[in-house]
């Protein structure tokens, strides 16, 4: 039962909107966001992912939410302007299409409802020169990795990662796309699915919330923002709004008390309704106090990376940030954090990552925030990352700074916690085995939930069962070791005998 409940939590958790998302809108917008849905992910997958029409078909246009499957027939192809870098979906026919842009190290932004495509002027650019993508020399999980010879662990670790793609071991109907394990830094277990290598990128889903607390950590080790720190926001800073005393913590914790729609995380209009961040934010109220209450919500998320705009107070400075103070030195150059037409980060959600990238995340905190000598995060970092805030949900999982806390689950070690998100995304971290665990995958919204729990202590059981059996075969070794040696010894003692008796007699005569 246990496993149940902690399968459903997680499954909620990491989707951005219940269910019946559309209840109140109207027939256009229901089908302005299905289109805004089919352009933003067309796009992501054609630029980020270089992947297919078939491709994008088949993986991310293909168990979506429920309410959007039925949307889909209704609205037309995904029209795709290569010269511009350009997706555009017709939906009615008294508006413009829909409007995805990509643009080099900003990925692609999704237009408002009833933008044309002479908007694309006025979304946010950076040069391409401004980051400097090199290649990481630091890690073996690297660009030429290699498995290591890690025996004992490798011959154990080949049935939960085949299985894993199996679509039946850890559910029914589930799709895996990547799993990638790391043990002490170096890569012992890699897969892909069809289509995907260690190149291609796939949307972190809620994963990228668990980055974008790491992105606040360096910001605070560099001084641009603090954990405690009030008034985050300008508009929380006006007359008399009780706004103001919501922190970055609060909001790092999921406990920022804003209002959030009934099931919490609510954030179609943003993500495929092309609403901007700052709008949707501006329009929360409070409905508990700062910190009292543990609320899963995308807006809590994106208020931390608001917060950090206004902080910064240069926007393109902002926008290299994440890539300069974070990914670029963990040699993650495969990762694309995308923005809305207003520039802002969407990175509660809309990050591409390749599954090495995210495992290249989970070593950071292995390694308590420290890469090649430098300390990108605060060195108590991952201590608040990973210690229950005060507001926890009520479900079985506990809660810290952005990151899940599993505490035992599944037979997990107590120190386990993991970055979760929608349609199977997971970074399982397992200090006491100095072990990461990726799993991506194209699961089916509302059904077929891998169960991560059980996945991932089959991994750390192959790496217990290989330490005794190396245990064990080092112990052997050593007896036999050992014993080749008494043996010896006893050989020797028995020649010296044999001499001494031989001596005794030629004195004698």
């Amino acid at each position: 039962m246990r496993l149940l409940a902690l399968a459903a939590s997680l499954a909620f958790a990491s989707t951005p909107f219940a269910s019946a998302q559309n209840e109140n809108a109207s027939d256009v917008t229901k089908l302005a966001f299905a289109a805004g849905y089919k352009a933003l992910f067309t796009c992501g997958a054609t630029y980020n992912a270089n992947q297919s029409l078939a491709e994008i078909g088949a993986n991310e246009l293909d168990g979506i939410y429920q309410d959007y499957r039925p949307l889909m027939s209704q609205i037309s192809d995904a029209n795709i302007n290569e010269r511009r870098k350009m997706v555009s979906v017709r939906f009615d026919r008294a508006l413009p299409p829909r409007i995805a842009v990509w643009r080099s190290g900003l990925g692609c932004s999704l237009l408002p409802v009833g933008a044309g495509s002479d908007m694309t002027d006025w979304l946010p650019r950076f040069a391409a020169t401004d980051i400097d993508y090199g290649r990481d020399i630091t890690t073996a999980i690297g660009d030429n990795v290699t498995l290591t010879e890690n025996t004992f662990a490798l011959d154990r670790l080949g049935a939960p990662v085949s299985f894993a793609f199996d679509g039946s071991t850890y559910g029914d109907g589930t799709r895996t796309s990547a799993v990638v394990v790391v043990h002490k830094g170096q890569v012992v277990a890699e897969q892909y699915a069809r289509g995907i290598d260690a190149n291609t990128p796939q949307r972190t889903w809620s994963v990228a919330k668990s980055l974008s607390s790491t992105i606040i950590g360096a910001a605070i080790e560099d001084g641009y923002v603090g954990l405690d720190t009030e008034a985050i926001l300008e508009a929380f800073n006006k007359g008399g709004d009780p706004r103001r005393d919501i922190t970055l913590r609060h909001v790092l914790n999921m406990a920022s008390g804003l209002e959030s729609g009934s099931q919490g995380a609510r954030s179609d209009r943003v993500y495929f309704g092309g609403a901007s961040a700052r709008d949707m934010i501006t329009a929360r109220s409070l409905e508990a106090m700062p910190g009292s209450r543990f609320k899963y919500s995308d807006y809590d998320t994106l208020i931390a990376m608001r917060a950090l705009r206004e902080a910064m107070g240069d926007d393109a400075q902002f926008h290299r940030y994440p890539y300069t103070a974070v990914l670029n030195k963990i040699g993650a150059v495969h990762t694309t954090v995308e923005t809305d037409w207003h520039g802002d980060f969407l990175s509660s959600s809309q990050v591409w990552m390749t599954a090495r990238d995210m495992a290249r995340l989970g070593q950071l905190y292995l390694q308590n925030g420290n890469w090649a000598g430098e300390q990108i995060i605060p060195v108590d970092w991952v201590d608040f990352a990973t210690k229950p805030a005060p507001a926890q949900p009520s479900s079985t999982l506990g809660y810290g700074g952005s990151f899940w806390l599993l505490g035992g689950a599944a037979g997990l070690p107590q120190d386990t916690y993991a970055g979760v998100g929608n349609r199977g995304q997971l970074l399982v971290i397992v200090p006491s085995r100095d072990l990461v665990i990726v799993r991506r995958g194209f699961d089916v919204s509302d059904s077929g939930q891998f169960d991560f729990a059980k996945f991932a202590s089959h991994i750390v059981g192959a790496f217990d069962a290989a330490e005794r059996a190396k245990a064990e075969a080092e112990a052997a070794a050593a007896a036999a070791l050992e014993a080749e040696e008494d043996a010896e010894t006893a050989d020797d003692a028995r020649r010296e005998s044999q001499r001494q008796s031989v001596r005794s007699k030629v004195g004698r005569r």
